[in-house]
């Protein structure tokens, strides 16, 4: 048999058994510590030598290391200038979170402007992160689409998916945005501070109008029923105003 059931182990690799021996691919954590494969001082000079911002992938065949493989994976195009936005939208800290190793973690935060990164975090310290952030009063907004990120999103006070997230990101997450793209979030922000706004507006109003018609009724300037075909008419009012947009053309751009 060429090889036997494929099995994924969630933020770490995959394993299966190639030939009869136990074939495993994926972190260096993964690969060198859970699975015991020794990985040599040489290799591993050969290996930082060629990587230049690159996640690496292990592979290794019966506990021994035969290979590595370099994977470029590049922010998204609008990522820089969506953390810029968010930064002018109130935000005072963005934090990234990646399983990648350090040279590529630092390649990433580098082209996107980000001084604080973590690398080689796997589910279980994102959540703990979050938590600890948290603990110190901080109202945390995560943003994911994998798998492990699921446990941090849940944790998150405000938590959202990208479209094309995994199926668990998406059931874990608060929200799930309608596209791929960042430009979402601060779209996102600019809503939830629009509706905010319109609902404290809206109670001042309520407030202050209804008891302006109680302190009338109060002192029998007008009667009861006037005062009844007032407060609905307010309601009515409100209501119809509640129906405009929060959001303009321009604001989703």
């Amino acid at each position: 048999e060429e090889h036997t059931e494929v099995i994924y182990i969630v933020a770490h690799g995959i394993a299966t058994n190639l030939y009869g021996k136990r074939t495993v691919i994926g972190s260096r954590h993964f690969v060198a510590e859970d699975e015991g494969v020794s990985i040599t001082a040489e290799a591993r000079q050969m290996i930082d030598c060629h990587s230049k911002g690159s996640s690496v992938i292990y592979l290794a065949i019966g506990g021994e290391l035969v290979g590595a493989l370099f994977i470029s994976d590049p922010p998204r195009k609008e990522a820089a200038k969506v953390i810029k936005k968010l930064y002018d939208n109130g935000f005072d800290r963005v934090i990234m979170l990646t399983g990648d190793s350090r040279g590529a973690a630092q390649q990433t935060a580098k082209e996107l402007d980000i001084s604080e990164f973590y690398y080689q975090v796997l589910p279980e310290d994102k959540h703990r992160y979050i938590k600890q952030l948290k603990e110190e009063g901080r109202r945390v907004v995560m943003v994911g689409d994998g798998i492990n990120d699921s446990p941090a999103l849940a944790e998150a006070n405000v938590s959202a998916a990208m479209s094309d997230a995994s199926d668990i990101a998406r059931e874990a997450a608060d929200i799930t945005l309608r596209s791929c793209s960042l430009n979402e979030l601060v779209t996102l922000k600019k809503l939830s501070v629009r509706l905010m706004d319109r609902i404290n507006s809206n109670y001042r109003f309520i407030l202050g109008f209804n008891s302006t018609l109680m302190a009338l009724g109060f002192f029998g300037i007008i009667s009861p029923s006037v005062s009844a075909l007032l407060h609905n008419a307010s309601t009515m009012m409100i209501c119809a105003k509640s129906m405009n947009p929060l959001l303009g053309d321009s604001d989703t751009k």
